[in-house]
């Protein structure tokens, strides 16, 4: 007796869902960075066309993007985005690692930095990262908002630790000292 097996193919693209993103206003002052965006994943081929399609809307066609492979296991040397091809480099040394730059000639700017956040950030971190890489003007570099939100995470899990050590009895109370009194009376207060 033979299995077969029916497959259905079929031409529809499930549409990415929306590209994670806050951005300074257009007429903010300049700062280092233009805003953040939190990718679902490592994968710049699925991540690249939800945050182009989003950008092209408001700053114009993006035409080429570059990161830093520190965070990027595979860079593709192009992305199909709707209508158009994303031009995809790196650069090691020369940008932080946190950092995706997009470029657009057809736009008068040209040129945005953003903040990536890890896939993996937790969602409030995330938050306090985006909100933090739109503040208008602001010289913050990506890898310094990144330590601090490091900071931030390791002082409240510390805090977390503490009060559960004191939830649960924390440390022996400290032991009186016995100067000056008899040894019945030391004995009696080292028990």
């Amino acid at each position: 007796m033979t299995a077969t097996t029916e497959t259905t193919v079929t031409d529809e693209r499930v549409s990415p869902p929306p590209a994670r993103l806050s951005l300074t206003p257009a007429d903010a002052p300049p700062g280092l960075l233009d805003g953040a965006w939190w990718p679902r994943s490592r994968d710049l081929l699925r991540e690249l066309p939800a945050l182009t399609a989003r950008l092209d809307v408001c700053w114009g066609r993006i035409t080429r993007v570059t990161v830093n492979p520190t965070h990027w296991p595979v860079i593709p040397r192009k992305v199909p985005v709707a209508g158009h091809t994303v031009g995809v480099g790196w650069f090691r040394e020369e940008q932080d690692p946190y950092k995706l730059i997009l470029l657009s000639y057809t736009a008068e700017r040209g040129r945005w930095d953003l903040l990536v956040i890890p896939p993996e950030t937790t969602a409030a971190s995330a938050a306090r990262l985006m909100s933090a890489a739109a503040v208008p003007g602001s010289l913050l570099t990506a890898t310094r908002l990144m330590d601090d939100e490091v900071k931030i995470r390791d002082a409240a899990e510390e805090r977390g630790r503490t009060s559960e050590w004191d939830a649960e009895g924390g440390a022996a109370p400290p032991r009186r000292l016995a100067i000056g009194l008899p040894a019945s009376a030391r004995e009696t207060l080292g028990r």
